[in-house]
């Protein structure tokens, strides 16, 4: 069975920094492409970043220079660094692992950015 826990949400003050942390069983996972999705009230779901089995990286412009995703093999987790977060990053983060045509999601957590 497949499982990708996501961790690390909460409530930060503009400006300020959280880590997600995203652990996943069931596959393996060095071969799949990870990555991280968010979905604000009442939009589409987006990607916010990917990293390949072979570390190569991707990022939507609005969180270029900001965020960073990274991932650790032997603890079969991936992480997204989120500094400098904005009011607009507010949304539920979705973990996703995909490999070929199968994509398996995470159950999402909540980052809420607000003074």
């Amino acid at each position: 069975q497949v499982q990708l826990v996501e961790s690390g949400g909460g409530l930060v003050q503009p400006g300020g920094s959280l880590r997600l942390s995203c652990a996943a069983s069931g596959i393996s996972f060095s071969i799949y492409t990870m990555g991280w999705y968010r979905q604000a009230p009442g939009k589409q779901r987006n990607l916010v970043a990917t990293i390949t089995s072979g570390y190569s990286t991707n990022y939507a412009d609005s969180v270029k220079g900001r965020f960073t995703i990274s991932r650790d093999n032997a603890k079969n987790t991936v992480y997204l660094q989120m500094n400098s977060l904005k009011p607009e990053d507010t949304a539920i983060y979705y973990c996703m692992a995909r490999i070929a045509a199968t994509t398996y999601w995470g159950q999402g957590t909540q980052v809420t950015v607000s003074s």
